[in-house]
């Protein structure tokens, strides 16, 4: 009988990816993937180590699987990803319930280390950043009908709060050739949607095409792909958001109208410290031109509160500058105090609950914006890919063009009319919105059939 493996995925979409190749390789190396961890002979943790919270989130989880081990229900603990990458030997020094730990750089040679881990070698590997595969085969952890597929790895833009380049290396893309093959077999095995992402995906083919940003060319070849209906990208910096990339936003139906935009702050010293472009008056006319460029654009973006020397004007600032840019999604965060970063050796850090404060205070105002442009909504009949069915609310739910996955824009939940056939998860179906509760968009579906 084949000894088994399942894998606790954690943090950004990047990092699924990583895991979904690491289970790829073990599938094929002959290990039975169990989809709950707890139920194997072998679970990895691939682990998030952005920010405190989320180191917290990793370490949490490798106890209670401890806990599980010691119960006689799991045999080893491999611990991967971006926490193991950034903390290496000390991770097995402080929690010994580890059997193994391997930095990205090890990914590839997930098959050995797990079955070392079994024969109580405990192992430690630590190689080379740029040895992290960005191609090869992925045992997808979303629905077929939706897949993220990563442009690049690494970052090269050094922002002060930031441990990622550290933790991830220099900015590595991969070749549009190799993308788009990708991409074609994604959609071959179902894909409607593909979501590109990267550390930053606006900076795609800068190291590679000879200082050109290539995203808009690399979009163009997606579009050829016959049965892909969604394009949608995340992580767009505002550096590098140029006129030709939102032409092609504008002008290509399958690239959705949906920009992700991390702006991080409006006030023009905090961004200077952070080592990020821009100023108050600089991001309100590059949000102007954007809408003006694409009319009907959704903005997300990431706002960071509490930063080392943030003042009260500094905040204020930043509360007018939300009203006044109207974004449709955001997500704001207390900033947090990482070691080996610039800021974190920064003077006039600011106490955690004055941070945490001033990030409800953003959030709180976002939510009453996002309530109202969705009760605005009723009487709208828009495109939702269906998602499936929901048994706790009783009905079916998916997302509309405007709402990216995993719950980061909220959802619509829809009911189906008596005699009505019912809809098929992955497929596009029309819905008639009738209210908006708690930013989440309620509805009927249509009788005419989806896409």
């Amino acid at each position: 009988m084949a000894e088994s493996v399942g894998l606790v995925n954690l943090g950004c979409a990047k990092n699924q990816v990583d895991g979904e190749r690491m289970l790829a390789s073990l599938e094929s190396a002959g290990w039975e993937v169990k989809d709950d961890a707890a139920l194997a002979d072998v679970a990895i943790v691939n682990t998030c180590g952005f920010i405190q919270s989320a180191k917290q989130e990793s370490i949490d989880e490798i106890l209670e699987l401890a806990r599980l081990k010691k119960e006689g229900h799991l045999k080893a603990i491999v611990v991967t990803g971006c926490l193991a990458e950034r903390y290496r030997s000390e991770i097995m020094q402080q929690l010994p319930e580890c059997d193994a730990v391997c930095g990205i750089g090890a990914d590839a040679d997930i098959n050995y280390i797990c079955r070392a881990a079994l024969a109580g070698a405990r192992p430690e590997a630590f190689p080379e950043k740029e040895k992290l595969p960005l191609c090869g085969e992925r045992k997808l952890l979303t629905p077929s009908f939706f897949a993220y597929l990563k442009i690049a790895e690494g970052c090269d833009n050094r922002c002060s709060y930031c441990a990622i380049p550290m933790i991830r290396g220099r900015y590595r893309s991969r070749t549009m050739e190799d993308i788009e093959a990708e991409a074609r077999k994604l959609v071959q095995n179902g894909a409607k949607e593909l979501i590109l992402i990267a550390q930053d995906t606006t900076k795609y083919g800068w190291d590679l095409y000879d200082h050109k940003l290539m995203l808009p060319q690399l979009l163009r070849r997606l579009c050829k792909i016959d049965g892909l209906v969604w394009i949608r990208m995340l992580y767009c910096y505002p550096d590098y958001m140029t006129d030709e990339l939102l032409d092609v936003m504008a002008s290509e139906p399958k690239v959705l109208k949906y920009i992700d935009l991390p702006l991080q702050h409006c006030s023009q010293s905090i961004l200077k410290a952070m080592r990020r472009w821009g100023s108050r008056e600089e991001l309100t006319k590059l949000i102007a031109h954007i809408r003006e460029k694409v009319p009907g654009v959704t903005l997300r973006t990431t706002l960071i509160t509490g930063f080392p020397g943030e003042t009260e004007a500094d905040f204020t600032a930043l509360c007018e500058f939300v009203k006044e840019m109207k974004f449709d999604r955001m997500g704001c965060f207390a900033y947090s105090q990482e070691e080996g970063t610039a800021a974190a050796e920064m003077p006039n850090q600011i106490d955690e609950d004055v941070k945490q404060r001033r990030m409800e205070l953003i959030m709180e105002g976002q939510m009453d914006r996002d309530q109202t442009a969705g009760e605005a909504m009723a009487g709208q009949v828009q495109t939702v890919l269906c998602e499936g069915w929901d048994r706790y609310a009783e009905c079916w739910f998916g997302r509309t063009a405007a709402q990216a996955p995993d719950d980061i824009d909220g959802k619509v939940y829809f009911t189906v009319p008596t005699g009505a056939q019912k809809p098929v998860m992955g497929t596009f179906v029309q819905v008639k919105i009738t209210e908006c509760m708690d930013g989440d968009l309620i509805g009927e579906l249509c009788p005419q059939k989806g896409a």
